[in-house]
């Protein structure tokens, strides 16, 4: 704060560079949505003509019928099964690539570098991608959408746990270093019991990512719930689709409360076990370093066995032996071969205009969802909104929205309104305003109280507090989520056209089609290079800003 002439007070937080990149990244979103807006020509009239046909939809669709309630709750089950199995290969192809992919615990460079290369890869390629790949490879079923899930998981896991080994404290390692101890045991016995928290949340919110994802995989064949939904809305049977997308939504939203519920136990015990390591007390000629059964070992270990049994009756729910998994990928790497080498000249322009469309959903659809998410995630905060009963209701908007996928959005949002980029904002609008909400009150509460004290006691307003001491604490954190947003929406909006809301995802559905499969390769590295290049420049803002 800095003292004016008179002695007044001016509360305005100190211009730095920090400031500047964060004025620069807001600023340079306005101009790229103000650019895409024009780009789609979408304008306020078809935006309120939109709000009357998606009226007319909804009253096509009410009261939503449950008429084959059966086959939907069977397919619903098949769908948390192809998430489980989906994360748990993930899990056991990351673990190694991590300890591949982190400085302090790669055996190369080399070999660092390649690791990386995966993780960045299957990141960057959505997993409905993958899915019509690997149906494609592997014919219609449940494995494709496992496999699909794993592959592009190992992006989200690989990268988090390889970042969380990076970050271990060394100390331990070099105490046990210095007793002897091999690399594997210096790995086991230090660097394993430091990530273990990091492990099990990510592999928690990587499970809730892929029960949302795995409801509409069956929309191109990869098994699960969205295979009836597919059916349904291809019959005109609005009623019916509802239902459908009623009995995802209650079987999003239970999953999301477990997976809670089970991070809170298992984290909660992480936190009070503490990451210390325990050396047993060495023999004089055998000495062994291993972690003693503490309550905290037993209780995760008991959790560990009992997801093992889940594992099990996933494959056995799903009727898919471990041969026929590991014969699968024979198949995925014949056929990805079709797609080498890629042809970017057949179908140039098309890929050109795809891309920029995508860009251009993408862009509109994260202004958009953010002003909305912004005064959503105020009131959602605790230590900063209204009341209880308001942040209550925000809540559970909040729970509501993020309980549908964009691509189930994008399809009502096609029927309403029509083929085109229109409908593909409308639903990543929505999607971005729930996901986005969530972040932005989850940083609210975790701010300092202490600059908001110092503030109301100048005898401030409410609004100068938000504004003074609220919002810039907030900032960077803000802009991280924002850029994370962007680049979660461009992956978003490349499939979109896979259900005809627009962009790249439209060509890449018809070059599988007509067997261009070159085609579809030189569109899988478009997509690459266009989410690889806007992941470094977020991650050079987030050097700047956070």
């Amino acid at each position: 704060m800095n003292l004016v002439r008179g002695g007044t007070q001016k509360l305005t937080p100190k211009l730095n560079k920090p400031t500047l990149v964060t004025r620069s990244t807001v600023s340079g979103f306005l101009l790229v949505a103000i650019w895409g807006w024009i780009f789609v020509d979408m304008d306020l009239v078809s935006v309120f003509a939109g709000l009357d046909d998606i009226n007319n939809l909804v009253d096509y669709m009410l009261p939503p019928s449950f008429a084959d309630w059966e086959r939907a709750l069977e397919l619903t089950l098949e769908t948390f099964w192809i998430a489980v199995l989906g994360t748990f290969i993930a899990l056991v192809l990351s673990v190694p690539l991590a300890f591949m992919a982190a400085r302090n615990t790669t055996p190369h460079p080399a070999v660092y570098a390649v690791a990386r290369g995966i993780i960045v890869f299957t990141r960057a390629v959505p997993d409905l991608v993958f899915a019509l790949i690997f149906v494609r490879a592997l014919g219609i079923g449940v494995l494709p959408g496992i496999l699909a899930l794993a592959f592009h998981s190992i992006g989200m896991v690989g990268k988090l746990l390889a970042d969380a080994i990076e970050q271990a404290d060394p100390a331990p390692r070099e105490a046990v270093d210095s007793v002897g101890a091999t690399k594997f045991q210096s790995i086991i016995t230090t660097i394993v019991p430091q990530i273990i928290p990091a492990f099990i949340s990510v592999a928690l919110f990587r499970l809730d990512i892929n029960l949302r994802s795995s409801t509409v995989l069956g929309l191109v064949g990869a098994g699960g719930v969205g295979l009836l939904l597919k059916e349904r809305l291809g019959r005109l049977d609005y009623s019916e689709a509802l239902g459908v997308v009623a009995i995802i939504f209650v079987f999003i939203l239970a999953m999301e409360l477990l997976a809670a519920a089970v991070r809170s136990v298992l984290l909660r015990q992480e936190s009070s076990g503490g990451n210390k390591t325990q050396i047993a007390e060495p023999k004089k000629t055998n000495p062994k370093i291993l972690p003693p059964w503490t309550r905290r070992r037993v209780i995760s270990t008991g959790y560990g066995y009992f997801f093992i049994g889940l594992i099990i009756a996933g494959f056995i729910a799903v009727q898919v032996d471990f041969l026929e998994l590991l014969g699968s990928f024979g198949g995925i790497f014949a056929f990805t071969l079709r797609m080498f080498p890629p042809d970017f000249v057949s179908a140039w322009p098309q890929i050109v205009q795809g891309m920029t469309e995508t860009l251009a959903i993408a862009a509109v659809s994260t202004v958009l969802g953010s002003l909305l998410s912004i005064p959503l995630g105020f009131l959602a905060a605790a230590n900063v909104t209204v009341n209880k009963f308001v942040y209550s209701i925000t809540r559970v908007v909040l729970v509501v929205i993020r309980g549908i996928p964009e691509l189930i959005l994008a399809i009502v949002f096609v029927a309403a309104t029509g083929l085109g980029p229109v409908a593909g904002i409308f639903a990543l609008s929505i999607g971005t305003a729930g996901f986005l909400a969530k972040l932005i009150a989850d940083s609210i509460e975790e701010i300092s109280e202490l600059p908001r004290e110092a503030v109301s006691a100048t005898g401030a307003s409410r609004l100068q507090e938000l504004f003074v001491s609220v919002i810039p604490q907030v900032m960077p954190s803000l802009i991280g989520q924002l850029l994370y947003t962007f680049d979660i929406n461009i992956r978003s909006s490349a499939i979109l056209g896979i259900v005809g809301g627009g962009g790249i995802g439209f060509l890449l559905f018809n070059s599988m089609k007509v067997l261009r499969f070159d085609t579809t390769g030189a569109i899988i590295l478009a997509i690459f290079i266009v989410v690889y290049l806007i992941e470094i420049l977020a991650g050079y803002v987030r050097k700047q800003v956070i």
